[in-house]
Parts: C-alpha cells; structure tokens; sequence
C-alpha cells in the first residue's frame, strides 16, 4: 500500500515570530452540515452558560469602573485589527474578560494584564495555529507594562476560574445560521451584511451595556443594523420567529446598536476631520519587534489609568 500526502507547504508557513500583520489565512470550505436548524438550537441551548446576567460594577468589582473596562477594550481592540486577527478574536476575548469580572475581584493595576490575557487564550482557540498572537508581543503591545512571567501566570488563573470552558458561543457564531434563514438572496450582497455586522458586534462589544444581551440577541440585531444601515427591511419578525426572542426586547437593541453607530460616526466627524487617517490623526501603529521596546504603541488614554 503506498501512502501519498498532496498537502503543499507554502513558504514562511512555519514562521513563529509576526512582527507585522498576519498574512491572510486559507479559511476551509463552508460546511452545509453546519447551518442546519440544530446546530442554531444548540447555540441558543448554551449560550446561556456563558451569559453574564448581573451587574458585576459596585459588587463584586470595588476598584475598576465601566470607564476602564471601555479603554482596555478599546485596546484590545486595536491589538486585534492591527494585527489583523479573525474577527471572533476580540469579542470571545471580552466575554472571557467579563465572565472572569463577573467571579474575581481585579485591582485597577491588574486590569490590563486580564485583557491582554484573555486575548491570548482567545487568539489560541480562534487564530489558525501559525498565527496566534504570540505571548511576547502582547507583552511588548503593553509598553512592557507587564512581564511574560505575569501574563503566563494570568493565563492559567483565567482558565481556572472559566473552569477551562473556554469554547465560548459568541454573537459571531450566530451570524452565518441567521443570515442564510433570512430571505436576502439577490437583494443584497450577504458578504457585505456579514461584515457589517461583525463590525456592529465588535464595537458594542466595548460597552458594558451591552453584556447584558445574550449572544443570539446582539447577533440578530446586528444584521437588522447592518439591513436598515443599506436601506433594507431589518426583518425583525423572522428574527424574533428564527431565535424567540421577544421583539421588544430586539427593537431595544436595535434602537441602542443604531444609537451607537450614529455617537461614533459623529465622534469620528469631529475629531478626524476631512477624512484623516488614523495616522494623521495621531495613532501610531507599533514598530516591528527589532526596534526598542520604549517605543511600544499602547494607546495614550490607556496609559493614563492609573494601572
């Protein structure tokens, strides 16, 4: 019997070390097995187990505030788009940030060594194997405020405390069973609706208030925001039919989602105006890892916290 392997190993595959953006990964093929109606009852099943359905501010956290949570998010989320990770990085990063808040007392000081280890353990579940954020350069992401010893201390108190479940269902893992059981075939591009939704749900994934919203709400009011942001019908009604959720508790979110994107557009109007860079309005992308660490690009207003 002769055993023949045709995988072919592209060059720099086996390359550790990214000091820049990852290159594009090949993503499998879609599986039709994976949107049948079971595989969306199963998630509607278990996404309550990593709900959080209390206000853990005030009561099991003293220290930090929904301020601070909101700029070590927004960090982390210029860690993931600058190193271009898959766009369920971040918001399994933030629900391993929040079910962890929700259990443990965290000083102000420790706050951004539990972000920066929550998307390292999200990086290694969702980025392909090559392209995980390597722990070193998360290290050098926080202007060398932490040691590699500390994030890898961090990484094993986080899995302890999320008693290793860490397969998360996130608002992204809906996106794919929900759009092809809405009637959008030749009126939109599905492509664009997707995308445009795993914007919404990564910037509402910022604020607190919105971590009080099931994963399957937050994912269907994302597409009814992308819908009605292109001119569409949000088909809430099917939505609400697809999932049970109650349609007030849907044109609630909505109606915070659009309110969101529309602070945002204007925030962005004002502060980079005539269609500035992020550059030119004054944020720098890191340097490769060769350059001196005292030139890290953590962002400023994450500095001012007084970790």
């Amino acid at each position: 019997m002769e055993l023949l392997c045709a995988e072919r190993v592209s060059p720099g595959s086996g390359e550790s070390a990214r000091p820049g953006p990852a290159p594009t990964s090949l993503a499998a093929a879609s599986d039709p097995v994976l949107l049948r109606r079971r595989v969306l009852d199963n998630l509607l099943r278990t996404e309550e187990r990593y709900a959080v359905t209390a206000n853990y501010f005030g009561t099991v956290q003293t220290e930090i505030t929904p301020h601070m949570r909101r700029l070590v998010a927004e960090w982390m989320l210029e860690v993931c788009e600058d190193q271009s990770c898959q766009e369920e990085v971040f918001p399994l990063a933030m629900s391993y940030l929040d079910r962890f808040l929700s259990t443990c007392t965290v000083g102000k000081s420790q706050l951004q060594l539990l972000g920066t280890a929550c998307l390292l353990l999200a990086s290694k579940l969702r980025e392909p194997s090559s392209h995980g954020l390597p722990a070193e350069l998360l290290v050098f992401y926080t202007a060398n405020s932490i040691t590699l010893t500390d994030l890898c201390s961090w990484e094993l108190l986080v899995l302890s405390k999320l008693k290793w479940d860490v397969a998360g269902v996130t608002a992204h893992d809906f996106l794919p069973l929900l759009l092809s059981r809405l009637p959008l075939r030749g009126l939109v591009n599905i492509s664009m609706v997707q995308r445009h939704a795993q914007t919404f749900i990564a910037l509402a994934a910022r604020d607190y208030e919105f971590t009080l919203y099931p994963a399957s709400t937050l994912a269907s009011c994302s597409i009814a925001a992308a819908l009605r942001g292109l001119g569409l019908d949000g088909h809430l009604s099917r939505l609400h039919d697809l999932t049970g959720i109650d349609l007030d508790c849907l044109q609630t979110c909505l109606e915070q989602i659009e309110e969101m994107v529309q602070t945002l557009i204007e925030e962005r109007v004002i502060s980079v105006p005539n269609g500035q860079g992020r550059e030119e309005a004054g944020w720098t992308p890191p340097p490769t890892q060769d350059k001196a660490h005292s030139n890290a690009a953590t962002p400023t207003d994450v500095r001012d916290v007084h970790f």
